[in-house]
C-alpha cells in the first residue's frame, strides 16, 4: 500500500511541475514576444535617422488613412531630431535585452526569474491601472488583467516555493 501510495505522490508532483513549467515558458513567450516588438521598434527608430521627418510622419498618417492637415499627430514629429532617434533605438534595445534575460530565465525556470517578473510586473500595474481609470478600453482592461494574472502566478509560485521549503526542512 505505501508503493501505491507514494506513487500517487510521485505522479501528482510530476503533474504539478509539469504545469507550472508549462505556465512559466507561456509567461516566457509573452516576455520574448515583447522584447521583439520593442527591438523591431528600435530598428525603426534608427531607420529613421536621417529622413525629414515631416515626410515619414505625412507617409505613415496616409498609410493609416489619416489627413494630416486636420489632427496634430504628425506635430509630434517636428521636434524629433537624430540624437533623440538613436537614444529611443538605444532605449528599446536595454528594453529588449531585459525582457530576453526574463524569458531566458523563465523558460529555464529560473528562481531569481520569478522573483524578476514578479517586480517588474508589479510596477507597471499602477500605470496599467491609471490608463485604465482615465481611458477605459478594452485593450487597457486585457493589458491590466493579463499583467495582474503573471504577478499573482509569480507570487503563488514563489510563497508555494517558501511553503515547500518549510514542509521539507
Amino acid at each position: 500500500m505505501h508503493k501505491v501510495t507514494t506513487a500517487i505522490v510521485e505522479h501528482a508532483r510530476a503533474a504539478e511541475q509539469h504545469r507550472r513549467l508549462t505556465a512559466l515558458r507561456a509567461v516566457a513567450s509573452l516576455e520574448l514576444a515583447k522584447g521583439v516588438v520593442v527591438l523591431l521598434l528600435g530598428f525603426g527608430a534608427v531607420s529613421l535617422v536621417h529622413k525629414d521627418a515631416w515626410d515619414v510622419a505625412e507617409a505613415v498618417l496616409r498609410f493609416l488613412r489619416v489627413n494630416p492637415d486636420h489632427h496634430h499627430y504628425a506635430q509630434v514629429f517636428l521636434n524629433v531630431t537624430d540624437a533623440k532617434l538613436w537614444a529611443m533605438a538605444a532605449g528599446a534595445a536595454a528594453y529588449s535585452v531585459v525582457r530576453f534575460v526574463e524569458a531566458y530565465g523563465l523558460w529555464r525556470a529560473r528562481t531569481w526569474a520569478e522573483w524578476f517578473a514578479l517586480i517588474s510586473g508589479a510596477l507597471y500595474v499602477p500605470f496599467e491601472a491609471y490608463e485604465l481609470a482615465r481611458r477605459p478600453t478594452p485593450i487597457h482592461l486585457a493589458v491590466l488583467l493579463i499583467n495582474l494574472g503573471i504577478v499573482f502566478y509569480m507570487l503563488y509560485l514563489r510563497l508555494s516555493a517558501r511553503t515547500e521549503v518549510k514542509i521539507n526542512a
